[in-house]
């Protein structure tokens, strides 16, 4: 027993290191393990003054003067935390308004490849923007206010990226559901945190096969009674059954509506999106993340850990 305790202990050990080359590191965020260990050193001796600094990169409405705040609940039993509580910035504005007048915003923002080979779209910062704003103000046209949930259960498709981003510019709480999962468990997550609006599409294509997407939230929707409306991206010609009154062609109510529409400002305390946990053991949690903290996280991984120029 002594022995393979020891072989397994070996097994876990790991002493090699894999030095970058010279080029990674002449344009890398962080360059030397001394850089990183003197940002390290910064976040942990004086974390406001860190995180009010790297809290720059974003753009404010409002810009915070707090960082990380936490008080004990004694009812709840639990500690409740905070994060640049009293700043104010808008997701949508960060991701597209920012680069509207730069040379980003004639670059791809989302290089998208579907099933077949020549089923590829470059969609640069400007379509982007242009069209987000179009489906806020469809959103908006279709009853969904700031802090409303909206469900969006759809294939891998720029929709879906543009049905997020549309979400936080008006200050709609999304929650997305993974294509393909079953109309029990749709309806659970609706119900769960009173969605509105269901977003989908006619039909999901993932490796050759087709899931009918809209016919399992038409199974979903015959017990959530907080559901108004259905936008359904026609993802190809399959036809759908469309509920008159309530469900809605993407492409119909885009054609109604301008571009025009401002982001909407944010308190960093705001909820931004409502992520679910599998369910395989045990009822689904709803997973709450909020505005400030969490851009900030998104923006700082991006630029640190993944070095993102």
């Amino acid at each position: 027993m002594e022995t393979k305790k020891k072989s397994i202990e070996s097994l876990m050990t790991e002493k090699r290191t894999f030095p970058p080359s010279e080029e990674v590191r002449g344009r890398a965020h962080i360059s030397s393990p001394e850089e990183f260990e003197k940002m390290w050193r910064m976040s942990i001796d004086h974390p406001d003054e860190f995180w009010l600094e790297q809290a720059k990169s974003l753009t404010w409405s409002k810009e915070p003067t707090k960082t990380l705040e936490y008080v004990w609940d004694t009812e709840n039993r639990r500690i409740e935390h905070t994060w640049f509580a009293d700043g104010a910035l808008n997701v949508s504005y960060n991701c597209l308004d920012r680069h509207m007048g730069t040379p980003t915003e004639n670059k791809t923002a989302i290089l998208w490849q579907g099933e077949e080979e020549d089923a590829v779209r470059h969609i640069t910062y400007r379509e982007l923007y242009d069209e987000v704003r179009q489906f806020a103000n469809v959103l908006k046209a279709n009853g969904i206010q700031k802090g409303d949930r909206v469900a969006i259960y759809l294939g891998m498709v720029p929709e879906l990226a543009v049905a997020m981003l549309a979400c936080t510019r008006i200050g709609a709480i999304h929650s997305v559901i993974f294509g393909g999962f079953s109309a029990e468990a749709i309806r659970g997550r609706v119900n769960d945190s009173d969605c509105k609006m269901i977003i989908t599409g006619n039909i999901l294509r993932r490796s050759g096969k087709r899931v009918h997407l809209k016919d399992i939230v038409d199974e979903a929707v015959t017990d959530t009674p907080s559901v108004e409306k259905v936008i359904v991206v026609k993802v190809n010609d399959e036809p759908c059954n469309m509920q008159e009154g309530r469900d809605l062609w993407y492409g119909d109510e885009m054609a109604k509506v301008d571009s025009e529409c401002k982001a909407e400002p944010m308190n960093a305390e705001d909820l931004l999106f409502i992520l679910y946990t599998s369910g395989s053991t045990g009822k689904p949690k709803g997973v709450v993340h909020t505005t400030g903290g969490y851009l900030m996280h998104v923006s700082l991984s991006h630029q640190l850990i993944f070095d993102i120029h």
